[in-house]
């Protein structure tokens, strides 16, 4: 199946991505993509915008070049109470959030804690995503995440660059793989993310589906292959 949205992509407005929210689109478009999604790094992560850039979306049209254009971010986790860096203000002016894990905004506190900070992350009714929950550098009890993603209608990121040999993240295919047995297990859904950070990578998500046909990953979990699954990650 053909893969019909990329909600995790990064513009220059992050500080280490290098392509214009245009340029990003017209990838988009051109790779077929029926709904594309920008989700900057949120404000604590060096070099990124501030949060007033996210409070000004309505001057971005809904449809560009004949692709949806959704408004999200992605929010740093900041400590074990799985606080993130994005004002309540904010929620209402966002489509969706992804919260991750990144090594600026947050120190490995060890599997267990690292695993009840995710958790906790959750049980915040904005955070409708977790994203790239496979690296090494913080161990996760990825059973245990899956379950409560699934209970808490939470969705995990497949992320495409996480398994890119240049990733920064450890182990990201072998953790990878362990997250998609969870998530059949639990039938969590998952979302394929780009995690783009230059346009020639928006909407290629070759890695990521031959990968979920080497695992024989069901279809019907995957967000990216049909639109209406689409409800399961929007700010209510």
């Amino acid at each position: 199946m053909k893969p019909l949205c990329d909600l995790h992509t990064h513009t220059v407005a992050s500080g280490h991505a290098y392509s214009t929210l245009l340029e990003n689109v017209h990838m988009a478009a051109m790779r077929g993509l029926k709904v594309y999604g920008h989700s900057d790094h949120a404000r604590l992560m060096p070099g990124t915008t501030d949060e007033i850039y996210f409070t000004n979306f309505k001057v971005i049209p809904r449809e560009i070049e004949g692709v949806r254009i959704l408004h999200g971010i992605e929010a740093n986790i900041l400590d074990e109470l799985g606080t993130i860096d994005v004002s309540q203000k904010l929620y209402h002016k966002l489509d969706y959030i992804i919260a991750s894990l990144h090594s600026p905004t947050f120190k490995s506190l060890g599997k267990e804690m690292n695993t009840q900070t995710l958790l906790r992350v959750m049980d915040n009714p904005y955070v409708k995503i977790i994203g790239h929950p496979d690296d090494d550098r913080y161990p996760l009890d990825i059973e245990a995440i899956a379950k409560a993603a699934s209970e808490k209608k939470v969705v995990l990121e497949l992320n495409n660059g996480s398994l890119n040999p240049l990733s920064t993240r450890v182990n990201g295919k072998a953790n990878i793989i362990k997250m998609l047995e969870a998530c059949k297990k639990y039938d969590t859904m998952i979302l394929m993310g780009t995690d783009a950070h230059i346009c020639f990578e928006v909407g290629d998500f070759e890695t990521s589906l031959q990968l979920l046909k080497e695992v024989n990953f069901p279809k019907e979990l995957v967000i990216n292959f049909e639109l209406s699954r689409l409800n399961m990650v929007y700010n209510q």
